[in-house]
């Protein structure tokens, strides 16, 4: 009689151990991913400032023209621009390029006109 009731409990632990071992995996291949992916968005949404492509999660290529706490001001095209919750920014591309540090530089010089 004891050795069967011995039995049972260790294979109430073992199940025990099973399912500890099955949440700890869960819990780094699924968890812990998504919190890092949440604070990396979180921490790019905060740097969005002037000057700055930005690409909105609906697929908008924009500059931004004015940052507010929450909401966005961004130029689509010249002389068009809409305004758009930070939250709605996908993916910062880089800085917007002024256009006369462009202008006159040693490349543009050797090109013929016509």
């Amino acid at each position: 009689m004891f050795l069967q009731a011995g039995a049972g409990q260790g294979s109430l632990a073992s199940a025990v151990v099973v399912w500890i071992v099955l949440l700890g995996v869960l819990y780094f291949m699924m968890i812990r991913p998504q919190q890092q992916q949440q604070r990396r968005r979180r921490e790019m949404l905060q740097k969005v400032k002037r000057g700055d492509r930005v690409v909105t999660i609906g697929g908008l290529h924009a500059v931004v023209a004015e940052v507010h706490d929450e909401a966005l001001t961004l130029e689509l095209a010249p002389n068009l621009k809409v305004k758009a919750e930070r939250s709605a920014i996908g993916t910062i591309r880089g800085r917007k390029q002024e256009n006369s540090k462009s202008e006159g530089t040693d490349k543009d010089k050797g090109k013929g006109g016509g």
